[in-house]
């Protein structure tokens, strides 16, 4: 064993003599070993046990108070793994033999032989090693055995049970008995998993399942295992069904509070056997298409309405809808667009279709309006990828309604505006006017694009375009033109200049003004005055 990986030991003895001896005369850190603290009776040596939880407790026998085997009982007790050696004297043997009886490693006379107690602590270093190696390779078999139990149940879920029919082994008789399935999906999980650094996101994961795992063994669950990306499923066994809502409410409520996020749980009709887990899944997942409906989280339990499927695939494309969206479009008629999105919203709720569809129609529709616009020259900056990933993101259905109404409503305004506004060259100038009245303030290019009414982005290309400079260019430049006007025909001093031409910092004024002219202010100054 390396020197460096210690194991900690007690030395339990009332004579003091024998207790310096010892940790005199053993090369402890040559066995690998580490006196973690002496004590002189019993009642002491627990004190120190609880404080350092040693590895290696060697004791006398006969001590004041509590003895060596009542110390003994108590130290196995809390760590059967511990490595306790006792020390008698000659006419002390019956109790070395209990001692042994009770559990004891090992045990030595008096007068003790140092080089036998160094054997007996090599063998005793060896059996602790080999007692973490066997625990470290239980802990590796469970792990295994988990992902392996984990990976069939997933195959089974998807359908595919041929490649893991040799893994049946591992299938426990839990599912031969009837079940149902929560599956918890966090809301919102594809903006989540696009924020979060991969080291966030295994911590919030791992914490998730933490979580989950705690709540699945207090109520009784069969198994809990990660699926898809934000996904995880429990089984519960059939006598839990009664309370499906008040499980899948409880379950919502520990994941809010332990880590602030927000989910929602699918709950199945009841299955048996592991060939149903697939059944059971679709079950959930179809009760989780409500969510879809929904503008907050929930618990959503499939109640065997098999009736009632969705039809999404023979739904009519709402052509009527589409016709009358463009035409508002075309009249720049924002609220009537508003009253036809909660109309398509209402069509899509009484044709009851699957996210996917409702998803892939509205986008269709965001797309053909979108390219209505563009046709017309009606577009402000505005990249229709950005809008359809927005849309991707969307929780529900109400969230993409609102989405589209916000967009289309921001571009129809704008180009309200645009149809009214004064030419690109004559704002630039009303731009330029509004700088030169205003540079000596902490001046923003929000604010100026504010004051010709015009978006941020559309001001900045526009400035560029018709100035030849970037806003913070000109605005630079403005100043240093008033900054040298300044040194030429006053007195006053460089470090007053600086807030007269919009520069708190006196230092960094001196630096824009070097950069822009090449010279310091005051060489300026010298060389024109």
């Amino acid at each position: 064993m390396g020197v460096s990986a210690k194991y900690k030991v007690i030395l339990v003895d009332d004579e003091p003599m024998i207790l310096r001896s010892l940790q005199a005369a053993i090369d402890w850190e040559g066995l690998g070993l580490e006196v973690a603290g002496t004590a002189r009776n019993g009642e002491g040596a627990l004190k120190l046990i609880s404080e350092h939880s040693p590895d290696v407790v060697i004791s006398d026998i006969r001590m004041p108070g509590m003895d060596g085997i009542a110390l003994m009982k108590e130290v196995l007790t809390g760590n059967p793994k511990r490595v306790f050696i006792v020390i008698s004297g000659y006419g002390e043997f019956e109790y070395a033999r209990e001692a042994l009886r009770q559990g004891a490693f090992d045990y030595m006379l008096k007068p003790i032989d140092h080089d036998e107690l160094t054997g007996m602590l090599q063998r005793a270093a060896a059996h602790l090693d080999a007692q973490t190696e066997n625990d470290k390779l239980l802990h590796s078999v469970h792990v295994l055995s988990v992902m392996a139990r984990e990976r069939m149940f997933s195959e089974w879920i998807e359908g595919n049970d041929r490649p893991l029919r040799y893994m049946q082994w591992m299938e426990n008789s839990e599912l031969e008995q009837e079940y149902f399935m929560a599956v918890v999906q966090l809301d919102h999980f594809l903006r989540l998993n696009e924020q979060w650094l991969m080291d966030e996101k295994r911590l919030w994961l791992f914490a998730i399942r933490n979580i989950l795992e705690e709540w699945s063994l207090q109520h009784g669950g069969l198994t809990v295992f990660p699926f898809h990306s934000g996904e995880w499923i429990i089984l519960l066994p059939k006598n839990l069904q009664p309370e499906k809502a008040k499980l899948g409410n409880d379950l919502i409520y520990q994941i809010k509070r332990y880590s602030k996020l927000s989910c929602s749980v699918g709950i199945s009709r009841s299955s048996k056997g592991i060939g149903q887990l697939s059944m059971a899944y679709q079950s959930a997942t179809r009760a989780l298409y409500q969510r879809f409906y929904s503008e907050q989280e929930g618990v959503f339990i499939d109640q065997g309405d098999m009736g009632k499927e969705v039809q999404s695939a023979e739904m009519k494309y709402p052509k009527h809808l589409e016709a009358a969206l463009m035409e508002s479009v075309r009249t720049l008629d924002s609220q009537r667009m508003a009253t036809l999105f909660d109309e398509l919203k209402l069509y899509i709720e009484q044709h009851a279709f699957a996210k996917e569809a409702a998803e892939r129609l509205l986008v269709e529709i965001a797309v053909v309006l979108y390219r209505h616009l563009e046709y017309a020259n009606l577009l402000a900056e505005w990249p229709l990828d950005g809008l359809i990933q927005d849309l991707h993101e969307a929780g529900n259905l109400n969230e993409l309604i609102g989405m589209l109404k916000r967009a289309f409503a921001r571009q129809m305004n704008e180009s309200l505006r645009s149809q009214v506004k004064e030419d690109g060259h004559s704002l630039i100038e009303k731009a330029k006017v509004y700088i030169t009245n205003h540079y000596h303030k902490d001046l923003s290019m929000e604010e100026v694009a504010e004051v010709v009414d015009l978006s941020i982005s559309h001001f900045c290309t526009l400035f560029k375009q018709m100035s030849g400079y970037t806003f913070l260019e000109y605005l630079t430049q403005c100043r240093m033109e008033k900054a040298k006007y300044i040194l030429k025909h006053t007195s006053v001093k460089v470090y007053q200049i600086a807030p007269l031409v919009g520069y708190q910092d006196a230092k960094y004024f001196t630096q824009v003004f070097k950069k822009a002219t090449g010279r310091t202010p005051s060489e300026f100054r010298e060389e024109t005055g």
